[in-house]
């Protein structure tokens, strides 16, 4: 039987489909705005990104990184601490291509400084709401009663 935990893991990997940016946090104090493509089935987000990037840098030394995300249209609030790594796999930089990876490459995806970066997931803290008509009807609930609202699911899971 799944517990709660897993049941958020496999809402989180659903609605990430639907995040077009987030935030990934490469250093202490500096996060860069970065489109996620998730990958459940390789427990992996992938970035597209140029070399030279602050992204690819930490990539490139295997650091310990954190994806936040904020997508009210995905009904996904997440904090995501993990490790990045560079991957050199053609076949999976062409299954991600696509014309927003492309708008910020001048030769698309023939320029030569085009990278693949790998994020595994560890741990996180994530929020998955219903959002709309639900959570106004929370607020109200909660501003009429002494009840807090209940916005959604919400757990720390492992990955």
């Amino acid at each position: 039987m799944k517990d709660h935990a897993d049941n958020l893991k496999e809402t989180f990997w659903k609605r990430l489909d639907d995040v077009t940016a987030g935030m990934l946090e490469v250093e202490p104090g500096r996060s860069i705005p970065m489109s996620p493509y998730g990958d459940p089935g390789e427990n992996a987000v992938w970035f597209i990104t140029s070399d030279g990037s602050e992204a690819y840098e930490a990539a490139q030394s295997g650091k310990a990184a954190s994806f936040t995300v904020a997508e009210q249209n995905a009904k996904l609030y997440a904090r995501v601490e993990g490790s990045l790594a560079v991957v050199n796999d053609k076949a999976k930089l062409d299954e991600l291509w696509s014309p927003v990876a492309a708008s910020w490459f001048k030769d698309g995806r023939e320029d030569e400084h085009v990278r693949l970066i790998c994020f595994r997931p560890g741990n996180a803290e994530i929020w998955a709401t219903d959002g709309g008509a639900g959570f106004l009807y929370e607020i109200s609930k909660a501003n009429l009663t002494e009840k807090t609202p209940d916005l959604g699911e919400h757990a720390s899971v492992s990955f």
